[in-house]
């Protein structure tokens, strides 16, 4: 069962990341949007994040199925499909000279994305408190008949 913990707490830590990255990438949208911060700056900042992003989704869903939580690797395939979708064709990265054409679609996509993460973090988070519970009442259960036998074992 502490297996388990390790992996849900694994798996929270790469979705909190996740909604790190985006909520960033929401930021800079929204500097640019209200000319706080000029496209060059904005693009950069964004890209830098984009690959590891990608990364950081892609593992998550192979540690989905990895460790033979079907339906969340399922409710990942569709997100990762896009992924890679974009990256081969080389889609992935946002071009500076038309951030400002794009800049109502990207946000929309990144506000999808960002309700996706969220489910996947109350997800985890259920998970997660499911299997510390499970760990302590296992621990206890543990404790109380280990005290029963020695006690049945000082009898004899």
């Amino acid at each position: 069962m502490a297996s388990d913990l390790l992996l849900w707490l694994i798996c929270f830590l790469a979705v909190v990341s996740l909604l790190g990255i985006l909520v960033y990438q929401l930021m800079c949208l929204s500097d640019l949007e209200f000319d706080y911060i000029n496209p060059f700056d904005s693009a950069s900042r964004i890209n830098a994040f984009i690959v590891p992003e990608f990364l950081i989704h892609g593992a998550l869903g192979c540690i989905c199925l990895l460790s033979g939580h079907w339906l969340l690797f399922l409710l990942n395939v569709p997100l990762a499909y896009y992924h890679i979708n974009l990256y081969l064709k080389k889609e992935h990265l946002l071009d500076v000279t038309e951030i400002f054409n794009l800049l109502d679609r990207e946000k929309k996509y990144r506000l999808a994305k960002l309700a996706f993460y969220l489910l996947l973090f109350f997800i985890v988070i259920y998970k997660l408190v499911l299997a510390a519970v499970y760990l302590i009442l296992e621990h206890e259960e543990s404790v109380q008949s280990a005290g029963t036998f020695s006690g049945i074992h000082a009898n004899m």
